[in-house]
């Protein structure tokens, strides 16, 4: 399934949370990447149904969000937010999410839900005795009892263990895999780069950037591409590329070179044009800005 967002705002007198945002969040695993304060949780709500946008539109499957009941049929919310019932063991709570929903066998889903999170262990313990990863896992089951095509999860892997955080991502992939649409939130960077095969980015409730991140990176036109380059003669390599004008600058150190592109795309060629020219070989040709962090801090810094 789909869930579609058109100039989507949401404002709360004159603080401005989320700012016409337009984006589309289709089937697989999506990261929603933003600093705290973003506007991530503010989004995920509008997207569940549970908060109105002041201006713009979400719909599932062209069917509106806001004010439709049918739609929680198929969309599951994991809040960052706690907001449980104590007292309740995590059977009753998981049961509770079950029936209201309506389930013809509220028992069994039950027992699905719990043995996916891997929670049957501790089903009849009080909420309130939980850790905060079980209480996180134990909201992704309620999440999950009524087997929503989408799901959106607010910083799902918060308070987990390193074991629990490893097995929820497993989860997340595998239902992205299956075909479910999946969005999870989060401001740690290893955690989108694991999971995630596509991201959006929301830096101060505006939508920053949308796609796989090292696409994103490519399409910074406007920022120098750095390069690490080891060769058989690293210095008559750094000879010939300085005089270029696609590269910015050329440190010669004992790894290799550091070349900053200013023009990726010709440097690219150029690199392989002038090494056959002048009889280098080759070993390592990489991007050493190519990752989530430096893409993430680029989009922040360009953003504020």
């Amino acid at each position: 399934m789909k869930l579609e967002l058109t100039q989507v705002s949401r404002w709360y007198g004159n603080v401005v949370a989320v700012n016409d945002v337009t984006m589309t969040i289709g089937p697989g695993v999506t990261g929603l990447l933003g600093p705290n304060g973003a506007g991530k949780s503010t989004l995920l709500h509008i997207m569940a149904g549970f908060l109105a946008p002041s201006n713009g539109t979400v719909t599932l499957e062209g069917r509106k969000v806001w004010k439709n009941h049918h739609i929680y049929r198929d969309i599951g919310l994991v809040p960052e937010r706690e907001g449980l019932y104590g007292f309740l063991t995590g059977w009753q709570l998981v049961l509770t999410a079950a029936r209201l929903h309506g389930l013809p066998d509220p028992g069994a889903a039950t027992r699905r839900a719990l043995a996916t999170v891997d929670m049957e262990h501790a089903k009849d313990r009080r909420v309130e005795t939980y850790s905060k990863g079980m209480k996180q896992r134990v909201k992704v089951a309620a999440a999950l009892v009524h087997d929503p095509a989408v799901l959106l999860l607010d910083e799902p892997f918060n308070g987990m263990d390193p074991r629990q955080r490893l097995h929820l991502m497993d989860l997340i992939r595998r239902m992205g895999a299956s075909g479910r649409t999946i969005l999870f939130s989060s401001h740690i960077l290893e955690e989108v780069e694991r999971v995630a095969q596509h991201i959006e980015v929301l830096v101060a409730g505006r939508h920053a950037a949308s796609g796989d991140f090292r696409e994103i990176r490519r399409l910074m036109t406007d920022r120098p591409h750095l390069f690490r380059i080891r060769s058989s003669d690293d210095r008559r390599l750094a000879a010939a590329l300085v005089v270029d004008g696609s590269t910015g600058g050329v440190t010669l150190g004992e790894d290799g070179l550091e070349v900053q592109a200013t023009d990726f795309r010709r440097f690219t060629w150029l690199v392989a044009r002038v090494a056959r020219a002048e009889g280098i070989r080759l070993l390592q040709v990489s991007p050493a800005d190519e990752d989530l962090e430096s893409v993430f801090s680029y989009l922040i810094t360009r953003s504020s």
